[in-house]
């Protein structure tokens, strides 16, 4: 999977509709629902696991663990250990806070268009 995190040297470019580009894979990242939830639960301020989980209705644990994995390697979130008392938290990067936009636009077109796509329209 591509890393945001790596420096880009001038001259690359990438064609997201090429089979082996790198930005396919982040695409899929970002795109995927319980990314897009995330991103959008995390716009507001960092956020403990059980907080996400229960925002995440219908999540389990297993896939919010690995999709906030998934998203902190490629450095959109950051985790961050508190000792005393105990918690973790998350919360979205710079790179992280550039997705809030777009995707908040996705998902607002989503309800919006939910109840058309039911009837047929």
């Amino acid at each position: 999977m591509a890393t945001l995190a790596q420096p880009m040297s001038l001259t690359t470019a990438f064609d997201v509709y090429g089979a082996t580009c790198p930005s396919r894979a982040l695409l899929d990242l970002v795109t995927g629902r319980w990314a897009v939830l995330l991103i959008g639960a995390l716009e507001e301020s960092p956020q403990r696991f059980g907080a996400l989980r229960r925002r995440l209705e219908g999540v389990s644990q297993k896939v919010l663990t690995e999709k906030l994995r998934d998203l902190e390697a490629e450095g959109l979130i950051s985790r961050t250990v508190v000792d005393r008392p105990l918690a973790v938290y998350y919360e979205l990067t710079p790179i992280g806070h550039g997705l809030v936009e777009p995707l908040a636009a996705l998902r607002q077109w989503a309800q919006t268009h939910c109840d058309g796509r039911a009837a047929g329209e």
